[in-house]
């Protein structure tokens, strides 16, 4: 080391600094990248914070600010590019020279990409500039609620990026068959990892002791939710896609049916009015409706959970959803919609009820059984929690993702 002296060399804070300095620039190189922060913050979480031990990570998505804050809170590195879910060629194509750039000169050992629009940035971009490994989680499938010219593009750019990927990880085996069904790559490419999920749930985190019982009950008091009041929870976003059009209309029924406990309904997530908004008469309905509570986007939903009595989640396409895991984490009974994800996490009758999707009438008569029917109801809360801690342990699923990357580093 040039200019270096013995002393300066074994001074103990000298060695404490430099050392994590040459073993950090020594570590091989990882991309994280979605299309906008809140997903590294709510789909990876501590999972790059963990990632950061072995690689050296660096998180890549839009919004500037955003991205610098979520960055800083898991203790990684970040570079930003641009980026929106809308479809744009001309914004697509500059987010794939400029992240294209960015990796001619990091040189990275993997780029993983989740989100669609990340996907296509990212994969194409990192075969551009020769990145070895290139590796996409695929956590649902927008095109399948898409049609006509829409539903055409979309399938030519899902295909374009599982080409440019040397790995794809559907997060269920659902989504893995319509991948295939849909002959979007070969077999060989595709692999889901343990039982499914990009992330696992910390069950230690979501577990109902987390929240103390006084701040159940102030939350409850703020809320005016009484005890004769049976709560069903909803949390994501508010879109058309999520079934929140068929859960308004079903909720609005079940009011006029039931005269034992007082059902209501609480809202937990942002409302979005530019991708798939939702009905006139639907926001009309959660406006006026008294017995709906719409507390908008929360950091933190474990109280909102820790308070309720079922989770309600009529989604039309998912990949795995962190919310029915979460949800479940919290010894809540689910009603899902019978489509991949949801009912690979929900056995019907055990942890929870399975009803078709965009139908109302169903959605309505399940969230009915789990009022009146007492005995069913203590059963799926039982289950709920044990199946959770038993198949989606967040460390599993971490562990068997950094085993993916020491694959291909062994060249295995």
């Amino acid at each position: 080391m040039p200019g270096l002296n013995k002393a300066a060399f074994f001074n103990s804070s000298y060695l404490c600094q430099n050392t994590f300095t040459l073993v950090y620039t020594f570590l091989k190189k990882l991309l994280r990248i979605t299309t906008v922060p809140i997903s590294l913050d709510k789909l990876l979480g501590k999972q790059l914070s963990f990632m950061n031990q072995y690689y050296e990570v660096t998180a890549v998505s839009a919004d500037a600010s955003e991205l610098a804050r979520v960055a800083m809170k898991y203790g990684v590195k970040h570079h930003h590019v641009e980026m929106t879910r809308e479809i744009s060629p001309v914004k697509d194509i500059l987010a794939v020279i400029k992240l294209f750039r960015y990796l001619r000169k990091e040189k990275p050992e993997i780029v993983h990409s989740h989100t669609p629009k990340a996907g296509i940035v990212g994969m194409m971009a990192a075969w551009l500039a020769g990145v070895p490994n290139r590796f996409h989680t695929v956590a649902g499938l927008p095109l399948m609620e898409a049609t006509g010219t829409k539903r055409k593009i979309l399938n030519q750019v899902e295909s374009l990026t599982y080409r440019f990927a040397t790995k794809v990880y559907p997060n269920s085996y659902g989504l893995k068959e319509i991948i295939l069904e849909q002959k979007f790559c070969s077999p060989e490419k595709l692999k889901v990892l343990g039982q499914g999920s990009s992330n696992g749930i910390d069950t230690s985190h979501f577990m109902v002791e987390q929240i103390s019982i006084n701040e159940r009950e102030q939350l409850r008091t703020a809320l005016e939710i009484s005890s004769h009041d049976f709560l069903f929870i909803f949390v994501g976003r508010l879109v058309g896609d999520k079934g929140i059009n068929e859960l308004v209309q079903a909720f609005k029924q079940l009011q006029t049916v039931e005269n034992g406990k007082n059902p209501k309904l609480l809202l937990v997530g942002p409302l979005e009015t530019e991708l798939d908004p939702l009905l006139p008469q639907s926001l009309r309905e959660i406006e006026t409706n008294n017995a709906i509570l719409n507390v908008g986007y929360q950091d933190d939903v474990r109280p909102y959970f820790a308070i309720a009595d079922a989770l309600v989640f009529p989604s039309y396409r998912e990949g795995f959803p962190n919310v029915v895991l979460q949800a479940g984490a919290m010894e809540l009974p689910a009603i899902v919609s019978d489509i991949n994800g949801c009912n690979e996490i929900i056995i019907n009758g055990e942890n929870g009820l399975i009803i078709p999707a965009k139908n109302v009438d169903e959605l309505k008569d399940a969230m009915l059984k789990l009022i009146k029917n007492k005995e069913l109801y203590n059963k799926l809360k039982k289950n709920a929690r044990l199946r959770i801690v038993e198949n989606y342990e967040q460390s599993v699923v971490w562990q068997a993702i950094l085993d993916e990357y020491r694959k291909v580093e062994n060249n295995v």
